[in-house]
């Protein structure tokens, strides 16, 4: 049994809202937790090619605003067209590498029509195959105003090595149902991806490693004043009201009794890995067990319509 696994923390900014230039740092981290040996590397929320800090800094709900349009429009045609080949570069490197990654990303959505944005966790297996795109189920607040809401056809569980792993977008590791649709496939690598603020994941990542006994790892981008290029359209507006740092980090990883493997990291950008043990994982399953000995199926029933939602179906298809 291959008890052990090694990690990683891609804790790194983007090249804010430049797709190609987030590539090549994505691309660089990934060689880099390579090099530490990790069989997994995991990236922040939306890190490819930012989350859409602007909203909440310029007025993002001013209805039919010229500057909120002009910044989704950009936004949109940075975001990312699995379709159209725009991660090709890093299945290629990752099936080079041999290191499984999860990565969130900013989705233009070919199957709903290519203008919308979905807020996406991706998972590419190390054989450089992408295995699940996860939408997130629901934006949290203003992001709303810049992403669709999603579906369930995400929330798998995939092998690696004796692991098996899955991973929810920020806000989603708060809803009990999203967890408990994991739990129940065996899940005990669970990771967390977040757009950059420790506030977020120094208490829910002990929380969900004690609530399944499993390892949970937490990763968050970075986002400081001075990532908001001049390229990008009223980068002065948006600018004005920045704080220096708006994405602090954070990352970290929990073990299955609630200790800090790693304690969440602060503003730097680096790759940091890490050994985990399933042999911790079987102790702390001997008492608790949410999906197994410690469930009641007779009483409790959840449901998980995991169909990709879609507009349209054509009879000629």
């Amino acid at each position: 049994m291959e008890d052990k696994l090694n990690i990683a923390i891609a804790q790194i900014a983007p090249v804010w809202l430049n797709k190609q230039a987030t590539i090549k740092k994505v691309e660089a981290a990934i060689s880099e937790a390579s090099s530490q040996k990790a069989s997994l590397v995991c990236f922040g929320e939306t890190l490819l090619p930012g989350y859409p800090f602007w909203l909440d800094l310029t007025g993002g709900a001013k209805f039919n605003d010229p500057m909120q349009k002009k910044i989704f429009a950009h936004y949109l045609q940075q975001a990312v067209s699995i379709e159209h080949g725009d991660l090709d570069s890093i299945c290629a490197l990752v099936k080079e590498k041999q290191i499984a990654i999860y990565l969130g990303i900013a989705e233009r959505a070919g199957d709903r029509a290519g203008h919308s944005i979905y807020c996406s966790l991706v998972y590419i297996d190390e054989l450089g195959v992408i295995q699940s795109v996860h939408r997130k189920l629901m934006p949290t607040y203003e992001e709303r105003l810049a992403w669709g809401i999603g579906d369930g056809n995400g929330l798998r569980v995939h092998s690696l090595k004796d692991f098996r792993v899955g991973g929810l977008n920020c806000w989603e590791n708060w809803m009990p149902m999203a967890r408990s649709a994991l739990y129940a496939q065996g899940e005990n690598l669970h990771v967390a991806v977040w757009p950059g603020n420790t506030n977020n994941t120094i208490d829910v990542t002990r929380h969900m490693a004690k609530e399944n006994r499993m390892y949970v790892l937490s990763v968050s981008g970075l986002m400081r004043k001075e990532d908001i290029s001049a390229e990008i359209p009223h980068h002065t507006e948006i600018a004005s009201s920045a704080s220096a740092v708006l994405g602090d980090g954070g990352s970290c990883i929990a073990a299955p009794d609630g200790s800090w493997v790693i304690e969440p990291l602060g503003s730097q950008e680096t790759v940091v890995s890490a050994t985990i043990d399933m042999g911790e994982v079987r102790k702390e399953r001997q008492n608790f067990d949410p999906s197994g000995h410690y469930s009641r199926p007779d009483i409790f029933d959840l449901r998980v319509n995991r169909e990709r939602q879609k507009l349209v179906t054509f009879s000629d298809e």
